[in-house]
């Protein structure tokens, strides 16, 4: 059983190696002429400036938390005391992820450009392959940290101890939250960098002075470059490492808790901890595998684009599906002791393969505009820009509608396979791992999902450095189809790590009610009474706890939790969306300055002052990110301390079912809103510069903080609170 470990951080060291020779080979592409260098020089010195200014902010709020840990730790002696530096651990390899993407990014822009010179599929491999570095780097680094964690902590607490393993298990999932503060800063202060920049560079250039997007007259438009890289792709590889990270983690806690004294000794237990941890390595190698299969022929549109994309994705996530049967069957599921078979738990896999592929299909249909919402919205233009918002605000409130029902069937079916469809208490903890089971199975393939994912703003810069170097125009209408491609692949990876929190945050709640026991031992509680009988804290199940804390939708506690987590995923999103509003008013101040008082801009006579517009998204993005990513930490501490957890819960049930619905709803308005100005600018409805055009370009700012800001930081938002709870667990049950 400990000889199969050693497959994980094989796996880690094989997704590491394909990272680096995909920018090896990323490299040794030509990155064109003198001005596509220079521009791309531009970009890269300006992204990594920021990324700088970021971690700064970021250190202090970790030194704060990390000291307040240690206090808990070793003055109050309610946590763990290896949570401080797990804690840091986590927060440091998630900003490693989104930095070694951002990179990559920053080299790939221009060498994607040229490599489109020369065709199509040239151009499509060598972004895709630079969006595999990220997705390689995140899962590559993800089960590093988790194989790391699990050989110090084993080597502290013996495994043979059935206790232990679930001190071991709670204790690397407090990691998580590292991950989780450290992505959540990312996504939000690169989320308001990047919108800011778009926002005015379209409001002034497009809008008002009838100039092509990414046009190098256009004082913004480095600055709009440079947040594609920060937002997109440094926010979304910290983004999905604690989602890949927080899934597997729950899953090996609530494996630990759910067989804790099944059968003789701890042989139960360790099956049910190792087995997330091998699906995910099993899914590295095949999403290697996938990424290989991703070609394309000149002169492909998009929806030839997307079967080649889907090509690789579907072949992965049907391997990873038929291994699974494999992987449970060599652990030894057999059913033995009342345990679920291992075709029953793989089917639980296969529920969560399966939501995911109908969540990413389902978004595809709703914001490319290869289908007919997205092409409905683009006519709504003909009519001015209120019907393009008007309508673009009613289809993401419809395309909420499957994704939301396909997870609860998701769930359904994940915790029915575990437990033989039985529905009880007594099969709660099984049914529970099943679920949590099927996040893992969602997420097996995220090396090629996330690939999909980073490759959109790779192609997006392309497209931009091939405008601002002037290149012929057949060279910026390639880019354009591959950035389109992105925008839906962008929108699908987004709908894919939202559906992956909804299932992986049903499991960090009854990781919390976990780690609630673990709470009673480090106060010396050995026992409590539920219903005049006696239960001991290390045998008491979940429903002991939600039985002891009167956890039910008649305690007003709990009640007051549900508004308060609902209200936060409306909270926090008011909060970032005027942060791109108040960033954004800023540039166009200044982009309207520049093409009034520097002469001969709009002649090209004179270049542009890039470097304010640069400076003005990094400012904003350091100062408005740290109220709403602070909000997120302190909230669910004070809701434990007022509340105790009963209403700890209510606010985590409450923030993630608005948050769930709300995040699917702003992702694919935004998606949709942004490929209707590209149909129209394809030709449809007058092209580009007419009436239509420009009500779409509107909806597209509109639809930017929407897809690109709020939307994608609320999943971070939903685990981000459970993270804290667990962690804060021990303070709660002191105080309650």
């Amino acid at each position: 059983m400990h000889a199969l470990f050693y497959a994980v951080p094989v796996a880690a060291v094989i997704a590491l190696f394909f990272a680096w020779w995909f920018f090896h080979r990323m490299m040794k592409e030509s990155e064109g002429t003198v001005t596509m260098k220079e521009i791309a020089q531009y970009v890269r010195e300006g992204a990594m400036a920021y990324l700088k200014q970021q971690y700064k902010v970021v250190v202090i709020v970790f030194i704060v938390l990390a000291v307040l840990f240690a206090v808990l730790a070793y003055g109050f002696g309610v946590q763990n005391p290896w949570v401080p530096f797990a804690f840091l651990t986590g927060g440091f390899f998630s900003g490693l992820a989104g930095f070694v993407g951002m990179k990559t990014a920053t080299y790939a822009s221009a060498r994607t450009a040229n490599a489109t010179m020369r065709s199509l599929n040239a151009g499509l491999k060598v972004a895709f392959r630079s969006g595999a570095v990220m997705g390689l780097t995140v899962v590559g680094l993800g089960l590093l940290d988790i194989s790391i964690w699990w050989m110090v902590l084993r080597a502290f607490y013996d495994p043979s101890v059935g206790q232990n393993l679930i001190v071991i298990t709670t204790t690397m999932l407090t990691f998580g939250m590292g991950a989780s503060t450290q992505a959540l800063f990312a996504r939000v202060g690169g989320g308001i960098y990047t919108k800011a920049a778009d926002v005015g560079a379209d409001i002034v250039g497009k809008v008002e002075q009838d100039i092509p997007e990414d046009d190098p007259r256009n004082p913004a438009t480095i600055a709009d470059n440079v947040g594609d890289n920060v937002g997109d792709v440094a926010g979304m590889g910290a983004d999905l490492y604690e989602s890949y990270c927080g899934s597997i983690l729950a899953t090996m806690a609530l494996g630990a808790s759910a067989f804790f004294g099944v059968g003789d000794g701890t042989a139960m237990q360790m099956k049910a901890i190792f087995a997330p941890m091998l699906i995910a390595a099993i899914g590295v190698v095949l999403s290697i595998l996938g990424i290989y299969v991703v070609r394309t022929r000149e002169g492909a549109g998009l929806q030839q684009l997307l079967k080649s994309l889907s090509r690789g994705t579907n072949l992965s996530a049907v391997l990873i599906a038929v291994l699974s049967f494999g992987i449970f069957y060599v652990l030894g599921f057999d059913g033995a002791y009342g345990t679920p078979e291992w075709w029953r738990l793989a089917l639980s896999v296969l529920s969560g393969l399966a939501a995911g592929v109908i969540i990413g299909k389902v978004t595809e249909y709703y914001t490319s505009h290869s289908y007919k919402p997205t092409q409905r919205l683009a006519e709504a233009a003909k009519t001015g820009s209120a019907t393009v918002i008007i309508e673009g605000t009613g289809l993401g409130m419809i395309s909420t509608a499957v994704p939301v029902l396909t997870i609860a069937a998701a769930i359904l079916l994940a915790y029915g396979f575990a437990t033989d469809f039985v529905f009880s208490t007594a099969t709660l903890s099984v049914g529970l791992y099943g679920i949590s089971i099927a996040a893992v199975g969602m997420l097996s393939t995220l090396g090629i999902t996330l690939a999909t994912d980073a490759y959109g703003p790779i192609a997006d810069n392309a497209g931009g450095n091939a405008q601002m170097s002037e290149l012929d125009p057949s060279v910026r209408e390639k880019t354009d189809v591959l950035d389109a491609l992105g925008n839906t692949t962008a929108a699908t990876g987004k709908g894919f790590a939202i559906g992956s929190a909804a299932l992986t945050a049903l499991a960090l709640l009854a990781s919390y009610i976990e780690e609630i026991k673990i709470g009673f031992a480090h106060i010396g509680r050995t026992s409590f009474e539920v219903g005049g009988e006696v239960v001991e804290t290390t045998r008491a199940t979940i429903t002991d706890i939600v039985n002891y804390y009167d956890i039910t939708l008649m305690n007003p506690m709990v009640l007051v939790g549900i508004f308060v987590g609902a209200m936060m995923a409306f909270l926090f999103c008011g909060m970032t969306m005027n942060a791109v509003g108040r960033a954004a008013s800023k540039m166009v101040v200044e982009v309207r300055r520049q093409f009034r008082e520097i002469a001969g801009i709009l002649e090209g006579k004179q270049r542009p002052d890039y470097t304010s517009c640069v400076r003005i998204s990094t400012k904003a993005a350091q100062h408005e990110m740290i109220l709403p990513s602070l909000l997120a930490i302190i909230v669910p501490m004070l809701v434990g301390v007022l509340l105790g957890p009963a209403g700890v819960i209510g606010l985590l049930a409450g923030g993630l079912g608005a948050g769930f619905v709300l995040a699917i709803f702003l992702a694919n308005s935004g998606g949709a809103w942004d490929n209707a100005k590209k149909y129209v600018e394809e030709g449809h409805h007058g092209g580009k510069n007419s009436p239509a055009h420009k009500a779409t370009i509107v909806g597209d700012t509109v639809g930017d903080p929407f897809k690109d800001t709020s939307g994608p930081s609320l999943n971070i938002l939903i685990k981000l609170m459970s993270m804290v709870s667990i962690v804060m667990a021990g303070l709660t049950v002191m105080l309650h």
